[in-house]
């Protein structure tokens, strides 16, 4: 008869193998019974591996992004003598990017953009909702340079331009920090430039009843009416039931509030059905202050949030309408 130890060189069927670990760490740490010990440490592993699956689902999206700095590093590397005599040097690896996250959103969340013939030709300043993460963002702006050929400028959080490896990367999609005379420029030069009022509280902090978050801020109102540009509502249906937070965990708003640092457990990565909205443009107006202006686009945002979005948001029906072959009528 084989004893233990022997099975562990014997080449025997796997089952063997976990009785040879069992036999390893007995001898190694002294511990008697340790069998016991793993069968229970297997058990609670096989418990909780879904939940496990759903905190590091999220991760996908990170993987994306650092895919995307991965590219145009190696981009920049194998074009630079030609980046001295092109306008235009980024525009391949801009459509790559596109085509990489248009890809993504089609195959994980089956995604559609309706309203894109709201956003105007010349400048525009595009006001949406902020989900737990930005991806619903990003695959408007991969799908607008597809369709249109258009890029969007985005302003984004400090705490974006800290993160190592970014740098590149949001200069190549034109991400910026969102001085108002450097938004103004933007929209002067005739580009479109989008910004969420909400920014990380509402991304951190709203949830499954998408209440808009925006506190007194109003200094995107102010940017509208000196560059004279329209503001274009935007929305996308489900963004909550992708990726949720932990946010009403009152420790970690305090945390938030304390550092400013987005300190807030993610779970999730559902591939739920995203419909991005764009709603009618509001026209520039000479004489409307920042405050009225503010209200207009908030009401405008609720609007689509009210006509495109159950409340609240559930993660199964989100599921179910991901294999809908065509969208229900409102």
């Amino acid at each position: 008869m084989i004893d233990r130890n022997e099975s562990c060189t014997a080449g025997q069927m796997p089952m063997a193998y976990f009785t040879c670990l069992a036999y390893i760490l007995k001898e190694w740490t002294g511990v008697e019974h340790i069998e016991d010990y793993l069968s229970y440490a297997v058990y609670l592993l096989w418990v909780f591996f879904p939940l496990i699956i759903v905190f590091l689902l999220p991760g996908v999206i990170l993987l994306f992004i650092y895919i995307s700095i991965i590219f145009v590093h190696i981009y920049k590397r194998k074009n630079e003598l030609k980046e001295a005599y092109s306008n235009d040097f980024w525009d391949g690896a801009k459509q790559m990017l596109a085509t990489l996250w248009d890809g993504h959103a089609r195959i994980w969340h089956g995604y559609e953009l309706h309203g894109i013939e709201n956003i105007p030709e010349g400048p525009g300043l595009i006001v949406f909702y902020h989900g737990a993460t930005p991806v619903d963002y990003i695959y408007f702006m991969a799908k607008l340079l597809i369709l249109q050929k258009r890029t969007c400028h985005v302003v984004a959080d400090h705490f974006v331009f800290k993160l190592p490896g970014f740098k590149l990367l949001l200069d190549v999609l034109g991400v910026m920090h969102g001085p108002k005379e450097e938004c103004v420029n933007t929209l002067k030069k005739g580009q479109l430039l989008a910004i969420s009022p909400g920014g990380v509280r509402e991304a951190l902090f709203s949830d499954e009843t998408y209440v808009i978050m925006w506190g007194n801020r109003k200094g995107f109102a102010q940017v509208a009416i000196d560059a004279k540009v329209p503001i274009i509502p935007m929305f996308t249906q489900n963004v909550r039931e992708g990726i949720r937070t932990l946010g009403g965990i009152k420790i970690f708003r305090s945390l938030y509030e304390h550092l400013r640092l987005p300190l807030v457990p993610m779970y999730g990565g559902f591939p739920v059905k995203l419909r991005t909205f764009i709603g009618e443009p509001i026209p520039y107006e000479p004489n409307v202050t920042a405050e009225e202006l503010t209200a207009k686009a908030k009401a405008a945002v609720q609007s689509l949030i009210d006509k495109h979005q159950k409340i609240p948001g559930n993660v199964f029906r989100a599921l179910m309408e991901r294999f809908q072959t065509r969208q229900k009528e409102d």
